[in-house]
């Protein structure tokens, strides 16, 4: 294992955390003191250190910044019961970015290299993991290619870095989406499994033209004819019908969600009737007409779950019931909360203890 030995810290002399507020933390605005960097030069990764969170310098002709050959990972790190810090299923993390990692031609990273950076940069950071209800620290590894280069070929060198932020819920309330049946976020053969740079650029235009009539997310379905339900946004998307919790499958164009397969575990454990298959738009519309869907909602690392409260579909505007009555997903939520905090047995061994 790459130990503690082999990463230069270069520790700050002042901490920036006594002028944070940590009862008003807005999302992905506040960095922690530190972040761990290593350079794949030679074709292996080497010169491992922490030194404090600051700007980078890259070149005009950096490979990532013309072609995006880029990857990213999502995590949190909870303060726990008995005053531990707990990651949430960080080999899962582990296994998805170097999956991505391979469909964008960029090196892997080996176990005990990517866990011994999150480790090392949570201690020396360990202070910044907040206390509040609801609050989490945020965990952003990412690698790209640093060639200085414009031809179009794979990168020879890149760049590993991590970096931490304290952060509070991702969405103050339930959300509205739109059933996306237009634009189109992935197909198959294409990049829709990994997370990669440019999957999240090119669905800015349109969530953005969806947010300008006051949605705050779309459902993205097939883009070969739109029938069939996809992701949400940022977030997998799940339905309760009746007793039956359906879920679209991962896949070539569905990201293999980490908090997702934790919903699903969760929600056979309740006893729902998981149902992880194709689930058309005509299901979820006819739901939506009988009364029959009772709850929707979204499920990624920011958000965790995030209740939804209208679904837009062809010009019409389907509202779900009081998500603050909901049965089943707040339970899930409930129970998945606990696990992260250390306030109930974590059965699945999810949590990695710093």
């Amino acid at each position: 294992m790459m130990g503690i030995d082999n990463i230069k810290i270069e520790k700050i002399a002042n901490s920036r955390i006594s002028h944070i507020d940590f009862k008003n933390i807005v999302f992905g605005r506040v960095y922690s003191d530190h972040m761990f960097l290593a350079d794949y030069t030679d074709g292996k990764w080497n010169s491992p250190r922490i030194k404090a969170y600051e700007n980078i310098s890259l070149s005009p002709a950096n490979t990532t910044l013309h072609y995006g050959q880029s990857v990213f990972e999502g995590m949190k790190a909870y303060k726990m019961k008995d005053g531990s810090v707990g990651i949430f299923r960080p080999y899962k993390n582990f296994e998805r970015i170097n999956r991505s990692a391979e469909r964008m031609c960029i090196p892997n990273l080996s176990q005990d290299f990517f866990m011994n950076a999150l480790v090392e940069l949570l201690k020396l950071d360990i202070s910044w993991v907040p206390n509040e209800a609801g609050t989490s620290l945020y965990i952003r590894p990412f690698i790209f290619a640093t060639d200085e280069f414009i031809g179009i070929r794979p990168s020879d060198t890149f760049k590993f870095i991590v970096f931490t932020c304290p952060v509070g819920p991702y969405y103050s309330g339930a959300v509205k989406v739109k059933i996306e049946t237009k634009y189109s976020r992935a197909i198959e053969g294409g990049t829709g499994y990994a997370k990669a740079a440019g999957n999240y650029g090119g669905s800015i235009y349109p969530a953005k033209l969806a947010q300008e009539t006051g949605i705050n997310q779309l459902i993205w379905t097939d883009a070969k004819t739109h029938e069939y339900i996809e992701e949400s946004g940022t977030m997998n998307v799940a339905f309760i019908i009746g007793n039956k919790f359906l879920t679209p499958p991962t896949g070539e164009t569905i990201l293999k969600g980490i908090t997702r397969d934790s919903v699903v575990t969760l929600g056979g454990d309740i006893g729902l009737d998981v149902e992880e298959r194709p689930v058309s738009v005509k299901e979820i519309v006819s739901a939506l007409k009988e009364g029959t869907l009772k709850e929707a909602f979204g499920m990624g690392t920011a958000a965790t779950i995030a209740p939804i409260s209208m679904i837009r579909y062809d010009d019409t505007d389907y509202h779900l019931p009081d998500h603050t009555k909901w049965e089943h997903s707040p339970k899930i939520l409930e129970m998945l909360d606990a696990i992260k905090y250390g306030e109930a047995e974590d059965r699945y061994n999810w949590m990695y203890k710093i």
